[in-house]
């Protein structure tokens, strides 16, 4: 019997955990609000487990008019206190505020957010035999963050903007051997 092989940070427990590698992580996402909800969910993140976010997105998404740059970018103080209110999402009063802020500062770039951040794509990168061999932070990480704070934008250092990347494709993370292990030139 084969054993089916798949990155190592899925822990091989959480269906959803495991949903999540095998059909939306290191695909290609794009479109400013996509990007966005996913520069937020990596922000909210920080300092805690991806799993949780992931138990919690469709929450956020309804808490944040499903990532609608204007709409974000729009909120009010009001908007804040209903948002720390709001039990179904992490309620970190930074993180929201960034959210916002972010929200603005995407309204400012040219050409719009999607485009800013692929221009950060990395498909050459190398094929990582294991976790180990995957980055933390990336020559390419620390620049698409620099970008990002020269905007306006908060929450994005190096570490996140890599997980970023990964998350919605700029690179391909996955183990050579794993089952979803996406073709070169995607």
């Amino acid at each position: 019997m084969n054993e089916v092989i798949r990155c190592e940070w899925t822990g091989m427990s959480a269906p959803l955990y495991i949903a999540y590698h095998d059909e939306e992580w290191g695909r290609p996402v794009r479109g400013n609000d996509k990007v966005f909800e996913r520069v937020s969910l990596e922000a909210f993140q920080s300092g805690l487990s991806w799993l949780t976010i992931l138990r919690k997105r469709d929450n956020f998404r309804k808490a944040f008019d499903d990532f609608s740059i204007p709409k974000v970018a729009a909120y009010t103080e009001q908007d804040v206190d209903r948002l720390l209110a709001d039990e179904g999402i992490v309620r970190n009063r930074a993180k929201i505020e960034a959210t916002i802020a972010n929200a603005r500062a995407a309204l400012e770039v040219p050409g719009g957010l999607s485009e800013l951040v692929w221009r950060h794509a990395d498909p050459d990168s190398p094929v990582p035999k294991s976790m180990a061999d995957v980055p933390a932070i990336t020559p390419g990480s620390k620049a698409l963050a620099k970008e990002l704070k020269s905007y306006g934008f908060r929450f994005v250092g190096p570490t996140t903007a890599y997980a970023l990347m990964q998350a919605i494709g700029l690179v391909n993370d996955h183990i050579a051997d794993c089952v979803v292990r996406i073709p070169t030139g995607h």
